[in-house]
C-alpha cells in the first residue's frame, strides 16, 4: 500500500466572529457527533471574522498614521510661511524707521526735498503693511484650523490603536481555543480509528452559496506538501496522491458534485471519504479528523464532507487528496493534472 506523507505544518492563522453570528446546527435527523468537531468548525469562523476585523483595523490605523503625518507636515508648512510673514513684517518697520518713520509724518512732508515722491513712499509702504498683516492673519487662522485637525486625527489614531489591541487580544484568545479543540477533535479521531469504528457524520450547517464553477480545490486556504508520484520512506512505492497542509479540523469539500462511495475508518488512510463523479472518476480524501457525510450521501460542488487531520500513516496535518479511474486504492491518475483539465489550478 502506499500511504501518504506531510511534514507538519504550523497552526494556519485566521481572521473572528462572535459565537451567536454562527449558525453550526445540527439539523433533525442527522447524526449529532462529537462536539469537538462543531467547536472547531464554529472556531475557524470566529478565527477568520476576528482576523477579518483585525486586518480592517490595521489598515484602518495605517491611513490614519499617514493622514496625521500630512497634517504635520502641513501645520509646519503654514508656520514657517507664518515666520517668514513675521519677518517680512520686521524689514518693512525697520525700513519704515531709517526713512524717517520715527519723525512726526509733518516734519517728514517739510523736511522731504519732493513731499510727493515722499506720499506715494508712505502709501505704498502702508499697502505692503496692510497685505503683510491679511497674509499672517490668513496663514494664522488655516494653522489654526490643521492644529485642531491634527488632534482629531491623533485622537482618531489612538481610537483605533486601542481598538486593534483589544482585536488582537480576542484573536488570539481565539486561537488558543481553536489549537485546544483541534487536539481534542484528534483524540477523538485516533480513538475512532484504534476502534475501527466509524463515528456518525457530523453535519455542519454551511451557507450554499451558489457557484458557478463545476469543480474546486479540495481545501480553500492551503500548502501543497507531497506531490503525486514521489518518492518517501514511509511509502511503500510512490505516492499516489496530492498532499495539502492544513491545520487540523480545516473544512474538506467535495471538488466536485457527486455521491459519496464509501466512508472508512482504520488503516493507512485513517479516516477517510470516497466520492464517485460523473464520468465514471472518483476522488479520496484522507487523514481526516471528522466527516460530515455518510456513505450514499448526494454532494454538490464545494459542499464540506470532513475535516482534515492527520489519521493513520500521517506524520502531521495535512489533507491526502486522491483522483481515482476506480473506487480501489491502486489506480491513481495525477491530480494537478485531473484537476487542471477541468479548470482548477492548484
Amino acid at each position: 500500500m502506499r500511504l501518504s506523507l506531510c511534514r507538519p505544518c504550523p497552526l494556519l492563522t485566521v481572521p473572528v466572529l462572535l459565537c451567536a453570528l454562527l449558525g453550526l446546527t445540527t439539523p433533525a435527523g442527522a447524526s449529532e457527533g462529537p462536539s469537538a468537531s462543531a467547536a472547531v468548525a464554529r472556531l475557524y469562523e470566529e478565527a477568520s471574522f476576528a482576523t477579518v476585523r483585525y486586518e480592517e483595523g490595521r489598515r484602518a490605523a495605517r491611513l490614519q498614521k499617514a493622514k496625521v503625518r500630512k497634517l504635520d507636515r502641513l501645520l509646519s508648512k503654514k508656520r514657517r510661511h507664518v515666520a517668514v510673514l513675521h519677518d517680512d513684517l520686521g524689514r518693512l518697520a525697520s525700513a519704515q524707521y531709517r526713512t524717517g518713520g520715527g519723525l512726526p509724518y509733518t516734519a517728514q512732508l517739510l523736511l522731504a526735498d519732493d513731499p510727493e515722491d515722499l506720499v506715494r513712499g508712505k502709501q505704498a509702504m502702508w499697502q505692503a503693511d496692510l497685505a503683510v498683516n491679511s497674509a499672517v492673519a490668513k496663514t494664522q487662522r488655516a494653522a489654526a484650523r490643521l492644529a485642531v485637525a491634527q488632534r482629531d486625527a491623533d485622537r482618531a489614531k489612538r481610537g483605533l490603536d486601542r481598538r486593534n489591541a483589544r482585536l488582537a487580544k480576542l484573536k488570539r484568545g481565539i486561537e488558543r481555543k481553536l489549537e485546544t479543540a483541534q487536539w481534542t477533535l484528534q483524540g477523538e479521531a485516533d480513538r475512532s480509528v484504534a476502534a475501527g469504528k466509524c463515528r456518525g457524520a457530523v453535519r455542519l450547517k454551511q451557507s450554499k452559496s451558489s457557484s458557478t464553477r463545476a469543480w474546486v480545490t479540495p481545501v480553500k486556504t492551503y500548502e501543497l506538501s507531497a506531490g503525486f508520484d514521489s518518492v518517501g520512506e514511509r511509502w511503500a512505492r510512490r505516492h499516489t496522491g496530492q498532499d495539502f497542509a492544513v491545520d487540523i479540523g480545516t473544512p474538506v469539500r467535495s471538488v466536485g458534485a457527486g455521491r459519496v462511495e464509501s466512508v472508512s475508518c482504520g488503516g493507512g488512510f485513517g479516516i477517510e471519504v470516497v466520492v464517485r463523479h460523473r464520468g465514471g472518476y472518483f476522488t479520496q480524501y484522507a487523514h481526516l479528523a471528522a466527516v460530515a457525510v455518510d456513505q450514499g450521501d448526494k454532494v454538490r460542488t464545494g459542499q464540506w464532507i470532513g475535516q482534515s487531520g492527520t489519521t493513520g500513516n500521517s506524520t502531521g496535518p495535512h489533507l491526502h487528496f486522491e483522483t481515482r479511474l476506480t473506487p480501489d486504492h491502486g489506480s491513481g491518475v495525477d491530480p494537478r493534472k485531473w484537476l487542471a483539465e477541468r479548470g482548477v489550478k492548484l
